[in-house]
């Protein structure tokens, strides 16, 4: 990488709602892909197989799949946060450190999690109030999942390190790579083949093993700054460090979520296999307005990281801004289109009448509340970028999550009706936001994080 190339760098010089656009419309697509071939999975099972495999591959599955999923994309947004503060800062050595350390967890990481997914599928699956009739499909679609951990994770990884330097195009092509072949599969196991379950879980796994090739490959480019030499895959104490400390609280932050929602899928269970697969096709829609959050998130994050390594702190702010008000006009544009349009969306999964209507009563119920996302889900992706990621996780802890918990046990308990389940997430998002609004205008989040560099900017103020 040359110096020029850095002198030239968009996101500590440019126009700050271009280059986040720039840098955000990769990384939606990316994510987008990503959606789609776990939608592709949902659309195949439920039209060629059944309800109840669509419930298998949806509902209290990707619960628990996402509770380990997330914790290591959490792990892997840390590697982004230090590679973008390297690179910020031109720190070519400790860059590399990063890199091999960054990978050195993906395996580790990815192999703890697989072991733990394979023997653990079923008692989680029953813990958890699945029902009966899909059970076996459920423990099938997981172990056969859990066997990805170490592709899907060094996908994961690869990509965070990308697109830390501001690469993000490759990701996506990899991720496009993967999704086709995911579809091919799907059809071709399922309809041809008439493996059900088990043939999407093949196909997932594979289409996970095609985008980790690719990225490892690209992570190997000779004359990048981010070059991976296998014979130097270790940890670096430092490095190891800094990830771990932005990257735990991060993931962790996911996964309390992820816990409250194994109560939600609980609750939601109690109401039968019709529910289950409402809830199943509704995640699927939901899905499409997480991904574009996080391809916020992940653009706004990169690009603080990187600003606050160049010491740019008053671009830090200013995208904090631009990128909130982007986010909250994309809200409101989902909410309008998923409340018009939800039932012909809903039925690209299911035929079944009943299963619509219980998707439609979930959609008017949660979605029109969207907008006040905005606030919980954008700003800690600024107070991450600059390496600080504990409060959050505690603003969370205690505000979402401990909200949705006490809601399910003591409130659903006496009014036990599906909508009283529903009505936690908007109740839960307005108060997170809250929480995150008065930490971020008075928390003293960047200030905190300037001193331990030992550097205060004349643009750094008191407050985040």
């Amino acid at each position: 990488m040359s110096e020029t190339k850095y002198l030239q760098n968009g996101i500590t010089e440019g126009v700050i709602w271009k280059q986040l656009l720039i840098f955000f419309f990769p990384i939606l697509l990316g994510t987008f892909f990503q959606q789609l071939y776990n939608t592709v999975d949902a659309v195949v099972v439920g039209r060629y197989v059944g309800k109840e495999a669509l419930a298998a591959v949806g509902g209290a599955t990707s619960v628990v799949i996402n509770l380990f999923v997330n914790l290591f994309t959490g792990i892997a947004s840390g590697a982004t946060v230090v590679v973008s503060q390297y690179y910020g800062a031109r720190d070519l050595e400790n860059l590399q450190k990063a890199v091999h350390t960054a990978v050195a967890i993906s395996v580790v990481g990815g192999g703890a999690i697989m072991v733990v997914g394979l023997l653990g599928s079923r008692w989680s699956l029953v813990l958890m109030g699945t029902p009966a009739d899909i059970l076996d499909y459920s423990t099938t679609y997981m172990q056969v999942y859990f066997l990805g951990s170490i592709a899907s994770f060094l996908y994961n990884m690869g990509s965070a390190i990308l697109r830390a330097v501001g690469d993000t195009r490759r990701p996506l092509y990899f991720l496009i790579a993967a999704c086709l072949t995911n579809i091919v599969l799907d059809l071709l196991f399922v309809v041809v083949f008439h493996w059900g379950v088990f043939g999407v879980a093949i196909a997932t796994v594979t289409s996970q093993v095609v985008s980790a090739v690719l990225v490892v490959f690209a992570l190997r480019q000779k004359d990048a700054v981010y070059h991976l030499d296998f014979k130097q895959i270790r940890f670096h104490a430092r490095q190891l460090k800094g990830i771990i400390m932005v990257g735990l609280p991060a993931g962790l932050q996911a996964d309390m979520y992820n816990v409250a929602n194994l109560l939600i899928q609980s609750s939601v269970n109690s109401f039968g296999t019709n529910a289950v697969a409402a809830w199943s096709a509704y995640g699927k829609l939901d899905g499409f307005y997480w991904m574009v959050t996080s391809a916020y998130c992940i653009s706004l994050t990169t690009f603080v990281g990187q600003n606050f390594g160049a010491q740019k702190y008053d671009r830090i702010r200013k995208s904090a801004r631009v990128c909130t008000l982007m986010h909250m006009g994309t809200s409101v544009v989902f909410s309008l289109i998923f409340c018009l349009l939800g039932r012909p969306l809903l039925s690209l999964f299911t035929t079944d009448s009943e299963v619509l209507d219980l998707g439609m009563k979930m959609i008017y119920v949660i979605m029109p509340a969207y907008v006040v996302t905005t606030f919980g889900e954008i700003l800690p992706g600024a107070i991450r970028g600059v390496g600080e990621a504990l409060p959050s996780m505690l603003l969370v802890c205690c505000g979402a999550c401990g909200f949705r918990i006490t809601w399910i046990l003591l409130v659903v308990p006496l009014y036990h009706q599906l909508e009283t389940v529903l009505v936690s997430f908007p109740i839960s998002w307005t108060l997170i936001s809250l929480l995150f609004i008065v930490y971020y205008l008075r928390g003293n989040w960047l200030r905190r994080q300037i001193k331990k560099l030992g550097v205060l900017s004349p643009n750094a103020q008191p407050n985040g």
